[in-house]
């Protein structure tokens, strides 16, 4: 496995695959590597002959009160990880590699940036968009695959990817989840034990919202009701958001009139946490019957 730290060793990296007729394949992360990052790098293997994982903790898509400075850094564990998933290379840069002294160019996709997530971190997308767009162009890979958790932002790469007139086909790879149905996350170690088991309220709330589509219901205010009733068992639980989107465009969804993503974010105290709280999301795209026989998942 290769380690670079500069755009030109892994530019070299990159066109030296492709001009051996392999393709190659990029799994963008900040670090801090769990068994979800690893299932997408275990799709990428499967879809190219050269994966090449990015390690960079992106300032620019932290705001200014936001955990930056305190965002686990775990390289050396990552490594080994990355070493025994069969990554080929591995992108670890310094700041000023992808920012160079003076940089003042940023990428910004409007309107897909704007609910969800964007609500409350409205930087947060522009530093995705941005660190995301150089990378495509540093490696100029065949594909390259993002988790299905983080939802929003997977629908953002592909949007800038079809603005930018990018070739590079985006992939996403379903959610990962422990035993007990949590969604895979590097800020669940700050979750202490009481707070951990109340975290499952949100795969609960999606769980029930999806039973209540099986029984019929397609009003969104309904299943929205029932989603904050069954967060809302949670007794430290905060809402952030609960909504129900259309999975291409965002916007919002009145009924159930085909497939629709529910969108969770909650946050919960976590003394072990920069902030105090540790803000968690999750997502499920809720189909009817013929929906569901359509579109398998």
């Amino acid at each position: 496995m290769e380690i670079v730290r500069t755009v030109q060793a892994l530019r070299a990296q990159s066109e030296d695959a492709r001009a051996t007729g392999r393709r190659v394949a990029l799994v963008p992360t900040m670090g801090a590597l769990h068994d979800g990052h690893l299932a997408l790098v275990a799709l990428a293997r499967q879809r190219a002959e050269l994966v090449i994982v990015s390690i960079f903790v992106n300032p620019t898509q932290f705001g200014p009160s936001e955990d930056l400075a305190s965002y686990p850094r775990t390289l050396d564990a990552d490594l080994a990880r990355c070493r025994a998933a069969g990554v080929d290379v591995v992108f670890a840069p310094a700041a000023a590699a992808l920012y160079p002294d003076g940089a003042q160019t940023f990428v910004e996709v409007a309107e897909l940036a704007k609910p969800l997530c964007g609500g409350s971190r409205p930087h947060f997308f522009r530093g995705v968009a941005t660190v995301v767009a150089k990378l495509l162009v540093a490696v100029h890979p065949h594909l390259a695959v993002f988790g299905e958790k983080d939802f929003q932002q997977l629908q953002v790469v592909r949007r800038l990817v079809r603005d930018l007139l990018l070739d590079v086909e985006i992939v996403g790879a379903p959610i990962v989840r422990e035993p007990d149905g949590l969604a895979m996350s590097s800020r669940n170690v700050h979750l202490d034990p009481a707070m951990r088991r109340e975290a499952l309220a949100l795969v609960r709330a999606l769980d029930a919202a999806e039973a209540a589509v099986v029984a019929g219901e397609r009003e969104a205010a309904v299943l929205l009701e029932t989603v904050r009733k069954e967060i809302g068992r949670a007794p430290h639980a905060t809402i952030d958001y609960a909504d129900l989107r259309d999975p291409e465009t965002l916007a919002e969804r009145a009924t159930l009139d085909g497939p629709a993503l529910l969108a969770l974010a909650v946050r919960f105290p976590a003394p072990r946490a920069a902030s105090g709280e540790v803000r968690l999301i999750d997502n499920r795209v809720l189909r009817c019957q013929h929906d569901a026989e359509d579109h398998p998942r």
